[in-house]
């Protein structure tokens, strides 16, 4: 099976990300969430080709000082989490 996933933008309120962290968190977010999809089920009706047009995570509550690569993960399991994963 082969997913597409397209984000075209994250929104982050209140976290100052600069330019050289925004390209780790990118990597981290999609490393992320190519790994949860592969390792874990989606719902149905996207298994059987459904869009979502757009996916509301799960706020994220950080310590302070969260690296860039952590914060990507987080988002990515968050967006996991708003595409209906199945655990």
């Amino acid at each position: 099976m082969r997913i597409k996933v397209h984000i075209e933008r994250v929104v982050l309120e209140g976290l100052p990300v600069s330019s050289r962290d925004r390209e780790r968190l990118q990597r981290a977010l999609t490393r992320e969430l190519e790994r949860l999809i592969g390792a874990r089920e989606i719902s149905g009706n996207l298994r059987s080709g459904g869009a979502v047009p757009s996916v509301e995570g799960v706020e994220l509550r950080l310590p302070t000082q969260t690296s860039p690569r952590e914060l990507g993960r987080q988002i990515a399991r968050s967006v996991h989490a708003g595409l209906g994963s199945r655990r």
